[in-house]
């Protein structure tokens, strides 16, 4: 019951809450059966419940059939099993069914955690397999738990090579874990106030990223995503490219500074954006499908990224773009609905009187530092048609998408060219495994702006209200009310880098990415490129006579081990079954030393020789067979005497 228990308990978290219920009350209900001594429910009782159970199952799912009415059944029928336990068949069905149950657990979860519970799981369910099948006296639990583990430790050399060398498919059987669909999505190609607030408290990873040396300081960790320039008054999305696109113009790129060189590990989010620190040099490579970019500097995929993907790029922080030529189409950037926030365009024209372009970029973000703006996730409704007046010169409480919407308005009403881009900001580096990583709520919105000469220009707006959003996460940034209403337990959830628990937390996640990048992420390519480093390793006769020379030092290790563990009475068994064979009484294959005794006694030995060995077997046969409680103790006393008997036999 335990070990069902623990391989049952992880699938709560996506069945229904009748079954878990049903599951729970039955386990118990068994439980309360063994405790007490009672007997097993007669079967006119389980039909019914179980009938009733597969109508549930049909209600939740409108089928019986498909993976997530499946496993809700198994689960069911493990559960109901344990009520009709009364044959040894019936302990194989659970055990087996629960065999089955472990590997649908990975459906839903391949974490590095869900694998250390499975693997836990498999040790407890052979050792119940063992308990059921051994006979007479029962060892301890102890030595039974190390049994099932010695068992996994042998099958795991096969199952690390199966694993590695086994050739791969290029998506996972019957189209699971269904990544796009549990995944996260994150960023989509819209924004509307509030969204990027609730992205703001998921601690979901987006994406982990390895630097070839340091990372960039945090101010400089923009990571771009989808740019928006059409605004209904409400929602701002992507330009839509015109019916006949003009011939494209090469962008106007100028870099400065040393490259950076990096990593990224993307999860999956069912969407095609790629994420990249700005800017990159050229586009990343994926192996399954193509990788295109935008004239606004978009990465995206050519199919929706079901799966965790990763790739190389290379970027420069510092940078102008399309600084030494003229905006081709100037007028997209400089739309707005009509009728729309009147007081905020009245602004923009009092800010035209501003000669310098980027003298109405430094006003406007003078007023967000100066007049009583404030940074906050829970930023008050703003769901009229005025939006941006009701921000603006109402609230002046708003999350990073409430000042990049409001501040790239306001310099279109004032002739400036701008957009708003998305993306996330930041990150959090792991001191275990140098790895940083990028989590929703790291996801941000700024802005753009052109500005003749020297072109496209990143103005954060947010960081003109709370400069420490850019210098640190936004958890550390902003305050919200206690997890389930007790004080400090954000403390535990979120502890001080440098305490016992923020170490713990860092080893945890570092171990939980290692599992990603190297178990989850085997890809076929990966496997491809492992088989030919093995094959150039193979054909090289200096790598060939070292392993030949590890094997043959292995093989002799291995071989006095065996030496070492041979019981000495086993040898001296073996010994007097060649005496005899030699006198033409060979031991059969299958013939245990009490029949061996029956026979040579009936075979017409001398008289002495015969004695001896009957002795012989008759003594091995209970220290072989029978209760030792003293141990090796036993064997020391036995010796001497099998060793006389034996030299009697003649």
């Amino acid at each position: 019951m335990a070990s069902a228990l623990m391989v049952l308990a992880p699938h709560a978290a996506h069945l229904p809450l009748w079954v878990t219920l049903l599951c729970g009350a039955t386990l118990a209900w068994r439980a309360a059966l063994t405790v007490l001594g009672r007997r097993l429910p007669p079967g006119r009782y389980l039909i019914p419940l179980a009938a009733a159970s597969m109508a549930g199952i049909l209600a939740s799912y409108d089928t019986v059939l498909g993976k997530d009415a499946g496993v809700a059944m198994l689960v069911l029928l493990v559960a109901f099993k344990m009520l009709e336990m009364h044959a040894r068949r019936d302990l194989f069905v659970v055990i087996f069914l629960c065999f089955f149950l472990v590997l649908t657990n990975f459906f839903y979860s391949q974490g590095f955690f869900t694998a250390l519970l499975m693997l836990a799981s498999i040790a407890l369910l052979l050792t119940a397999q063992l308990s059921f099948q051994l006979t007479g006296a029962v060892p301890p639990l102890r030595r039974r738990l190390a049994m099932a583990a010695r068992m996994l430790a042998l099958a795991a050399p096969l199952a690390a090579a199966a694993f590695v060398l086994f050739p791969r498919v290029g998506a996972p059987l019957w189209g699971i874990p269904d990544a796009a669909s549990s995944g996260k999505t994150g960023l989509s190609d819209t924004m509307a106030p509030g969204q990027f607030a609730s992205l703001a408290q998921s601690e979901d990873v987006a994406f982990r990223v390895k630097f070839e040396g340091a990372p960039p300081p945090q101010p400089q960790l923009y990571w771009r995503g989808p740019v928006l320039g059409d605004y209904d008054g409400r929602i701002w999305t992507r330009v839509r490219p015109p019916p006949r696109p003009p011939r494209p113009q090469p962008l106007s790129i100028a870099v400065d500074g040393a490259p950076v060189r990096y990593q990224v590990t993307q999860e999956a989010s069912n969407t095609r954006w790629l994420f990249a620190l700005e800017l990159p040099q050229a586009l990343p490579a994926l192996a399954d499908r193509p990788v295109i970019l935008t004239p606004e500097l978009e990465i995206q995929a050519g199919a929706p990224l079901a799966e965790r993907v990763r790739y190389d790029l290379v970027s420069y922080v510092r940078f102008d773009l399309q600084a030494g030529s003229a905006l081709a189409n100037p007028a997209q950037w400089l739309l707005l609905p009509y009728g729309r926030n009147p007081r905020a365009l009245a602004d923009g024209e009092r800010l035209r009187r501003e000669p310098d372009p980027a003298g109405r970029v430094a006003a406007v973000l003078g007023r967000f530092a100066a007049d009583g703006f404030s940074y906050t996730l829970q930023p008050p409704l703003l769901s009229g048609p005025d939006a941006v007046d009701d921000f603006l010169y109402g609230s002046r409480a708003g999350f990073c998408e409430h000042y990049a919407g409001a501040f790239v308005f306001l310099m279109r009403a004032a002739g400036v060219p701008a957009r708003v881009v998305t993306g996330y900001q930041g990150g959090e580096l792991n001191p275990v495994d140098g790895y940083l990583t990028v989590r929703q709520s790291d996801a941000h919105a700024w802005a753009e702006v052109w500005l003749q000469g020297r072109g496209w220009v990143r103005v954060d707006p947010t960081a003109a209200v709370s400069p420490a959003r850019v210098q640190r996460s936004v958890a550390r940034t902003t305050s919200g009310p206690a997890p389930f209403g007790i004080e400090g337990l954000q403390g535990l959830l979120q502890p001080d880098p440098d305490s016992l628990l923020g170490r713990l937390r860092y080893a945890l996640a570092a171990a939980g990415n290692g599992w990603n990048q190297w178990v989850l992420n085997y890809t076929p390519q990966r496997q491809q490129e492992l088989v030919e480093r093995l094959r150039r390793f193979s054909f090289d006769w200096r790598n060939a006579t070292l392993l030949a020379a590890g094997t043959l030092v292995l093989l002799a290790w291995a071989k006095l081990l065996r030496r070492r563990r041979d019981d000495p009475v086993d040898a001296l068994y073996s010994a007097l079954c060649r005496r005899l064979g030699q006198l033409g009484l060979a031991r059969a294959p299958d013939e245990g030393p009490s029949a061996y005794a029956a026979r040579i006694g009936a075979a017409g030995l001398a008289p002495e020789s015969g004695t001896a060995a009957a002795e012989f077997l008759r003594r091995y046969s209970a220290y072989r067979y029978g209760v030792r409680p003293d141990g090796g103790a036993a064997a020391s006393r036995l010796l001497p005497i099998l060793k006389q008997l034996l030299s009697r036999v003649r």
